[in-house]
């Protein structure tokens, strides 16, 4: 059957895949893979850890954001689930009571694995650039790096790369110092 035919996906086909798989609809497609190996969880749980604290509540950090893990974004018959998402309080001053999110979030984070860094890189950042979102970082535990892109004129232009144990002041969280090196370590100290 051609891709033209072939009936788009609903939320119901989301709703039916089995709990060991994420899927999300992309141009009317239903993507669905099973969850994270443990580099990926490692690198999104520090991460969410890390921007957590100081911007959604404040410790070590000037808080004023909503520092969301997995929510499921609704951009008309697109439904995205970014590893992690950041809304600005002064956009969305009291968090709703939703199951998904119609608003734009101000920042997303991908972390890549090797089945989703396509889909990640090219097809998502298009959406959030439609949408309207201004910052995305892509943190690959592969090759150890953070990339951090801001829409500037509906593009996507590159903001800054950084690699293995690198310390880290990256927009829109430049006033929190990043420890990369915390996101790959995978040992006991």
């Amino acid at each position: 059957m051609s891709k033209e035919t072939k009936r788009p996906a609903t939320y119901a086909d989301l709703e039916a895949l089995p709990e060991h798989m994420v899927g999300q609809i992309i141009d009317g497609e239903l993507i669905a893979m099973p969850r994270p190996m443990s580099p990926h969880v490692m690198a999104h749980s520090v991460l969410l850890m890390d921007l957590g604290s100081a911007f959604q509540r404040g410790r070590g950090g000037p808080g004023g954001w909503w520092i969301m893990d997995e929510p499921e974004l609704h951009f008309g018959r697109d439904v995205l689930v970014p590893d992690i998402a950041g809304w600005r309080r002064e956009r969305m001053p009291l968090m709703p009571r939703v199951p998904y999110f119609t608003q734009a979030p101000d920042w997303v984070c991908e972390v890549l694995s090797p089945s989703t860094a396509g889909l990640d890189r090219k097809r998502k950042r298009e959406i959030y650039a439609r949408e309207g979102i201004s910052h995305v970082w892509l943190v690959d535990p592969g090759t150890r790096t953070l990339e951090v892109f801001q829409l500037q004129g509906g593009r996507w232009v590159e903001r800054g790369t950084w690699a293995g144990d690198a310390r880290v002041r990256a927009e829109p969280f430049e006033v929190l110092e990043l420890e990369l090196g915390a996101l790959w370590k995978m040992e006991a100290p």
